[in-house]
C-alpha cells in the first residue's frame, strides 16, 4: 500500500485566457493579473443505460483499467462505474464524475448516485448491442459498481434507462501522484483530481532539468524515460475537458521514492 507523502508542493494554476484574453485587472507595471481559477460547470441531462458489476463489497471494481488500484483507500469509496468506451475515450474518461438517476423502469428508486469513472466496461462484440453488449459503441453505458447502482434501482432489474450528466468533482486535498517504475522511468498514477477529474497532458520537471513531457502510458497514468532520481519533482498537468493547466512546484522531494505517493496542496475546482 502506497504511503502519503506530506504537502510539500504549491500548484498555481494558469489559464490560456489568462494570457490571450482583454479581461482581467491590470497592474500599475501594466501586466495583467490572473484571475481566480475557472470552476467546472455541471452538463445538461443526457439519456443512457447502467448495468452493475461485482457484490454489496465492491471489491471486483479495484484494480480496473484507469490504475487507481484499490478504489476505496486512494479515496473514491464504493460509488464508481466501468465506462463503455465512447466516453472512456482511451481513458481520458478516468476520474471524470458523473451523476445518474433511473427514469422509466419499474426498478427505479428515487436516489441520484456520483459515481468516479475508474474503469472501462469493454464492447462484447459477440452480442447484439441491445442484447448483452451493452458496452458497444456507439453506446454510452454505466457498469456501476453494486452499491452505487443499488442507489437509483433494485439490482434485480439488471439494466435501467437512465439520465445522466457530468458533474465537478469535489475532492479533499490536493491531487496525488503514486510513483512506479525504475531508475531510469518514472511512471505516475494521478488520482484526487478536482474540477473536471480528467488530465490530457503532463510534464516534469527535476531541479536539474527542463520541463520533460511525459507521455500517456494507459488510464490516468503518464511516463517519463529520463534519470530524475536524486532530484525534487514538479508537475504540470493540463485537464482533458477544460483545457486548463496547474503547476504544482516541488511535490515530491530530493529523496522521493518507488512505491509512494505524493500529495501536492492544490487542485482543479
Amino acid at each position: 500500500m502506497s504511503t502519503l507523502h506530506p504537502l510539500s508542493g504549491l500548484c498555481i494554476f494558469i489559464t490560456i485566457t489568462m494570457i490571450f484574453t482583454s479581461l482581467g485587472s491590470v497592474s500599475a507595471a501594466g501586466y495583467k493579473t490572473a484571475r481566480a481559477p475557472a470552476v467546472y460547470k455541471p452538463s445538461p441531462w443526457t439519456q443512457a443505460h447502467a448495468t452493475f458489476y461485482g457484490d454489496e463489497s465492491a471489491a471486483s471494481t479495484s484494480g480496473g483499467a484507469c490504475g487507481y488500484g484499490n478504489v476505496v483507500t486512494n479515496g473514491y469509496g464504493t460509488d464508481t462505474a466501468a465506462l463503455s468506451s465512447t466516453i472512456f475515450t482511451d481513458g481520458y474518461g478516468c476520474g471524470q464524475c458523473y451523476q445518474i438517476k433511473c427514469v422509466q423502469s419499474p426498478w427505479c428508486s428515487t436516489g441520484v448516485a456520483t459515481i468516479t469513472a475508474t474503469n472501462l466496461c469493454p464492447p462484447n462484440y459477440s452480442k447484439d448491442s441491445n442484447n448483452g453488449g451493452w458496452c458497444n459503441p456507439p453506446r454510452t453505458h454505466f457498469d456501476m459498481a453494486k452499491p452505487a447502482f443499488m442507489q437509483i434501482a433494485q439490482w434485480k432489474a439488471g439494466i435501467v434507462p437512465v439520465m445522466y450528466r457530468r458533474v465537478p468533482c469535489i475532492r479533499t486535498g490536493g491531487i496525488r501522484f503514486s510513483f512506479q517504475g525504475n531508475g531510469y522511468w518514472l511512471l505516475v498514477y494521478v488520482m484526487n483530481v478536482g474540477g473536471a477529474g480528467d488530465i490530457s497532458q503532463m510534464w516534469v520537471k527535476g531541479t536539474k532539468t527542463a520541463w520533460i513531457n511525459m507521455s500517456h502510458n494507459w488510464g490516468a497514468s503518464y511516463q517519463a524515460f529520463a534519470t530524475l532520481k536524486g532530484q525534487a519533482l514538479s508537475f504540470k498537468i493540463t485537464s482533458y475537458t477544460t483545457k486548463q493547466t496547474i503547476v504544482c512546484n516541488n511535490v515530491a522531494p530530493a529523496n522521493w521514492n518507488l512505491g509512494l505517493t505524493y500529495q501536492a496542496s492544490n487542485n482543479f475546482h
